[in-house]
């Protein structure tokens, strides 16, 4: 098996699919050369860089394409509609970088706070000014998450345990593990003193009726999808101190290229601080997220695991149908299989996954059939006459 790293990946993600014999190229390829030879491949994985098109899908499904990686949490930059029609999974790693982000928006929260790169900039410039950049504390302060998910969680963990802060979320799938009071948006919004994102999607989830509602003493911090925030909206409200401000790592325009100019209005004012999407670079995150991809990647070409799929049930259980398990013991030999389907299939019963296992040492093994029909007596007593075929129960 063969897989395309088109945006590269760490060594220690090459080295996992050197451990499963699966064969690795690292040359970028551009959209017209992706395109001409991305068939010969089992798999692509990218990072943000390399726009997986339509027609790059088309072109890989009509060859060995079977599974696209996108080596972080967002996958906007491929086309999972064409991917889903074309019979390709979508994966991601979104645990990899979890830490990394969670902490550079602590960061984020503190020098907003504490106004940390506006007197380090003053400071370069040889200007010595500390009454004007007064800050505020976190401690005993509460953090509202939007998005409450393994980034989400992590930070309020981070706020708790270092800062003693409340914490406030709001998630449209709310974790009952997660130590976060969860209350609605407009709630998170009135009562928190400082604000996080970390949900995904292009969605605008803060614009102008939401900044309106949050404190003038509050802040605002965006590591998550720069589409998430109506910028218009935010230069508005800083501007006019409706808020106190703002820290952002991700914008509605970024730059494709490093050493690109960065424009943004947001650059005028005095209350926001920027980053330059760093949410995942650090050493830690980079070296897990490769091991993280290699391994989904991995695991489904070798084994049909489907974990971290974004286009299909992770597990039968997330497709929320209701389904029925089917236990038959039988001889491990070549033919068992074709006529258990047969009869199945003869009595309209539709099979949802077969997990075979052998049975101790022997020439048994053990299959538990998941099926979306239950089975009645008269289709069990066919079963129990195919030949090497032990025992079947329900």
């Amino acid at each position: 098996m063969k897989v395309l790293l088109n945006d590269g990946l760490e060594k220690e993600g090459l080295k996992f699919f050197e451990d499963y014999g699966i064969e690795t190229d690292t040359k970028k390829r551009d959209l017209n050369a992706l395109i001409a030879e991305i068939g010969q491949f089992d798999a692509l994985i990218v990072r943000s860089a390399t726009k997986v098109t339509k027609e790059v899908i088309q072109a890989g499904a009509k060859g060995k394409l079977k599974i696209i990686g996108r080596a972080g949490v967002g996958y906007d930059n491929i086309d999972v509609e064409a991917a889903s029609q074309n019979g390709v999974v979508v994966k991601t790693a979104p645990f990899g970088n979890t830490n990394a982000v969670a902490e550079l928006t602590i960061g984020l929260i503190l020098s907003a706070a504490r106004n940390i790169p506006q007197a380090h900039h003053s400071l370069k410039k040889g200007v010595w000014e500390k009454g004007k950049l007064k800050g505020t504390e976190l401690s005993y302060k509460t953090l509202g998450i939007l998005g409450c998910g393994k980034i989400g969680q992590r930070v309020a963990e981070l706020a708790r345990r270092g800062f003693d802060m409340e914490v406030l979320g709001y998630d449209i799938c709310p974790c009952a593990e997660a130590k976060i009071k969860y209350v609605s948006k407009e709630e998170v919004l009135k009562n928190a003193d400082f604000i996080t994102i970390h949900t995904g999607g292009k969605a605008v989830l803060i614009g102008e009726k939401e900044l309106a509602i949050m404190k003038p003493t509050a802040y605002i911090i965006n590591t998550s999808r720069g589409a998430n925030i109506d910028e218009n909206a935010l230069y508005t409200a800083l501007k006019e101190k409706k808020i106190a401000g703002a820290a952002l790592d991700v914008y509605v325009n970024e730059p494709k290229a490093e050493g690109t100019e960065f424009k943004n209005q947001l650059s005028e004012l005095g209350n926001v601080v920027f980053s330059a999407h760093l949410g995942a670079s650090t050493v830690e995150a980079q070296r897990e997220t490769a091991i993280e991809m290699a391994r989904v990647i991995s695991n489904y070409l070798i084994g049909g695991d489907f974990t971290n799929a974004v286009n299909a049930g992770e597990s039968i259980e997330l497709e929320e149908k209701a389904v029925y398990p089917l236990f038959i013991h039988h001889h491990d030999v070549p033919g068992v299989f074709a006529n258990i389907d047969k009869v199945l299939a003869d009595s309209n019963i539709n099979i949802r996954a077969n997990y075979s296992r052998q049975i101790s040492k022997g020439d048994y093994a053990i299959s538990v059939y998941v099926l979306h029909q239950k089975v009645d007596a008269k289709t069990i007593e066919v079963l129990k006459k195919i030949p090497n075929v032990c025992d079947v129960k329900i």
